[in-house]
């Protein structure tokens, strides 16, 4: 797992492939959506099925980070940004949300109770992604992302064919 702090010596936002950005309303339906959208727009770039393991960690990701900045990043009447970059090596998910000075602190660091109600919402992405982190582009906004793996050729090339060929 690579954190922010982990980062200085790479580029700010490797070059994608693809990529697709939408602003969304800080609401749980705004979480909700960005997490079909992003779900919907993984399996239309690599072809693999909605129910695939890497669409389901998509999800889960994105999930993760939508909410964090619905609940945590939002200001009255801002938005959230998600977007998604198909990278050579891995689908990365961003979300940025308007409140820099609330920086995520690494999912190892923070101690939460079994039994609290939140609170391990990273460890989630710290579980489900190759790297993670976070970084303020500019004073107004922070972005958190995260980089699931992308499928291996010969997994999305099965995925593709079993979409053609149901049988």
């Amino acid at each position: 797992m690579v954190t922010q702090q982990d980062l200085s010596n790479e580029p700010r936002t490797p070059t994608p492939t693809i990529q697709l950005s939408l602003r969304f309303s800080s609401t749980r339906r705004g979480a909700r959506l960005a997490r079909q959208l992003a779900v919907q727009q993984i399996t239309e770039w690599t072809g693999l099925p909605h129910d695939s393991d890497c669409a389901h960690t998509v999800a889960a990701v994105t999930a993760e980070l939508a909410s964090n900045a619905v609940r945590h990043g939002s200001l009255p009447g801002r938005d959230f940004r998600l977007a998604l970059l198909l990278l050579p090596y891995a689908l990365r998910v961003e979300v940025a949300d308007t409140r820099p000075e609330r920086r995520p602190e690494p999912a190892s660091t923070t101690s939460q109770s079994l039994d609290a109600p939140s609170g391990r919402g990273l460890l989630l992405v710290e579980a489900y992604t190759e790297r993670w982190g976070w970084e303020c582009r500019d004073a107004y906004t922070k972005t958190v992302w995260g980089e699931v793996a992308a499928p291996s050729p010969p997994e999305a090339q099965a995925a593709t064919n079993s979409v053609k060929n149901p049988l």
